[in-house]
């Protein structure tokens, strides 16, 4: 069964629609929590995490499928017993209604989940979907049965793990590398350098100059004695 769906704009991850929603809190199922994971996929999927047009990511004892078309994603939540074929069919049906629309109204749209037009033609759309066993359903089923091999399917763990990489790769990035000192690269200093380098270096040859001078009178006496 379709149990959540949700619209999104991929170029800032904004989710512009939802269609009716149909899980029951009092089981256990907290239509919060699949929100948020759905609306996490969006994000990852705006953020350029995923690779694939379309993919299955299995959460619990769901699935969320998506699929992005022209700038925007469609992703819907189904048992794990659900057909994924028919979910799929589910999806490029929402993205042919979708297309009806002027691309200039989409793009327009800046609150989230406030394109209230699409949200009657989803739960239109998923009607057909209810029943896997009508005539139109089992022709989808049986249509092309190596539809399924070109899916990725990942679990919603991995997805976690890779944003929590990702994000502690970007912490590492954004600290600030240990510089010298800037007293060793100031101009004072450097000034302080080129004046009393040569007169330290005159110093020290007149020093082992003397100091030359001394061992050879010394040895020159002793010889003499």
């Amino acid at each position: 069964m379709v149990k959540l769906t949700i619209v999104g704009r991929v170029n800032d991850g904004l989710p512009l629609a939802q269609g009716p929603r149909y899980l029951n809190e009092e089981n256990g199922n907290n239509i919060s929590f699949y929100k948020q994971q759905a609306e996490f996929i969006l994000s990852e999927i705006s953020r350029g995490n995923f690779a694939p047009s379309k993919m299955t990511i299995l959460v619990d004892h769901h699935s969320f499928n998506f699929l992005v078309e022209n700038g925007i994603v469609f992703i819907t939540l189904c048992d794990s017993s659900y057909p994924r074929k028919l979910a799929f069919h589910y999806l490029q049906d929402l993205h042919k209604e979708f297309d009806k629309f002027d691309n200039c109204l989409i793009e327009k749209i800046t609150r989230p989940y406030s394109f209230l037009k699409f949200e009657s033609i989803i739960g239109n759309v998923r009607k057909q979907y209810i029943d896997t066993r009508t005539q139109a359903n089992l022709s989808k089923l049986n249509s092309n049965r190596k539809q399924d091999l070109d899916i990725v399917t990942k679990h919603i763990s991995e997805i976690l793990q890779g944003r929590r990489n990702s994000e502690i790769s970007e912490s590492i990035s954004r600290k600030p590398r240990s510089t010298p000192s800037s007293i060793w690269g100031s101009p004072c200093l450097e000034a302080i350098a080129l004046k009393w380098t040569p007169i330290t270096i005159i110093v020290v040859v007149v020093v082992v100059l003397l100091w030359a001078s001394f061992i050879l009178t010394d040895n020159f006496t002793s010889s003499s004695l």
